[in-house]
């Protein structure tokens, strides 16, 4: 167990949390983490503005390798966006980030985009956190945290880690003002109804890994950036069939809301991949205010083909408020009967 006493924020990804017009958020932030009792830095980068990080890959893998390099206890993901694969050459060219990561016992927190990060890392070996970024969780414009996404930012905090997850009892619409004027104002909540089994086993096991589907897609699809796939593929940040055999896939969807078509054609990309033929199990966050979620959790049994392998649907990670926190690269045992997942710690 290891108490968080220094934490790190990176924009590894977005630069927005240097932008004037989210100041009053950045605030909020600060002194909440304040209270928490941790130290809190920024990357040198981290606060130079949209225009500056997306202009400067270079300096958002300095940040990143500067951090793994720092005596921070955590390294803590501003937010997301739509490019961090671009940070791979400054980071793999010379093995920098194997060199970095070896040994480290940081905690590294993020979701979104920065699932291409928690590729990265796969890639290297270092364990890792999914589910919550600082602008987004840290510097909730309500009175406080949400509390189910306060309860897991706590424990890793206080422990360094995640010991199990248990469904929220409520989800909530998400919010579209962010203005100084909407700072302590709630958003309605709904009555939550679980973890949900599609199909198989209830129960099974193994390392989780996975992320939003969106950014995966961008691995292997130029839609968005014609260079990701290339990149991807150079790097290898995607691993071959054979690596899923003990995993079990995270997919969650972003706030984009893709439409069950590009839905489907996102799951089939895994598909050819042998992704599924592979997987021990698969588990789905909530979508973004519940958007499409019926026709999601048609289309994923549709696409696998396979009764067998176990799905779970409706856990609180990824873009649909409140979240909870998954630990990447430790063994994982999922129960919807019992309603909870765990991990080895």
């Amino acid at each position: 167990m290891k108490k968080i006493k220094k934490a790190t924020v990176v924009s590894l990804s977005r630069g927005i949390l240097g932008e004037p017009f989210i100041a009053h958020e950045l605030n909020i932030g600060k002194e909440r983490m304040k209270e928490f009792g941790v130290e809190l830095s920024f990357s040198e980068h981290a606060l130079m503005g949209l225009d500056y990080v997306q202009k400067h890959p270079e300096a958002r893998a300095k940040d990143l390798l500067d951090a793994l390099g720092s005596d921070t206890d955590m390294i803590l993901c501003a937010i997301g966006g739509d490019d961090t694969y671009r940070l791979l050459p400054y980071l793999f060219d010379n093995g920098d980030l194997e060199k970095a990561a070896k040994g480290s016992d940081k905690v590294f927190l993020g979701f979104s985009d920065t699932s291409a990060n928690h590729f990265m890392f796969n890639k290297v070996g270092m364990k890792t956190f999914y589910g919550q970024s600082f602008l987004s969780d840290v510097c909730e414009i309500d009175r406080t945290m949400l509390p189910y996404t306060e309860k897991y930012f706590r424990e890793i905090l206080e422990t360094g880690t995640i010991k199990e997850i248990t469904p929220s009892d409520i989800w909530y619409d998400t919010r579209e003002d962010f203005s100084v004027s909407a700072v302590g104002t709630s958003m309605p909540s709904h009555k939550n109804q679980g973890f949900e089994l599609l199909q198989g086993s209830p129960v099974f096991d193994g390392e989780i890994l996975g992320g939003c589907i969106d950014t995966i897609f961008d691995f292997f699809n130029g839609e968005r950036y014609a260079d990701s796939p290339v990149l991807c593929e150079k790097y290898g940040l995607f691993p071959k069939s054979g690596e899923w055999k003990s995993k079990i896939l995270l997919l969650e969807t972003s706030e984009e809301r893709p439409t069950p078509e590009k839905y489907g054609r996102m799951l089939c990309e895994l598909k050819k991949r042998g992704v599924f033929d592979s997987v021990r199990g698969v588990i789905m966050g909530k979508p973004f205010s519940e958007v499409y979620f019926d026709e999601y959790k048609k289309i994923i049994v549709d696409v696998i083909g396979n009764s067998e392998l176990p799905v779970v649907a409706n856990v609180n990670i990824g873009h649909a408020t409140p979240r909870c926190i998954i630990p990447f690269g430790v063994h994982a045992r999922v129960d919807a009967v019992k309603q909870k997942i765990t991990f080895d710690i």
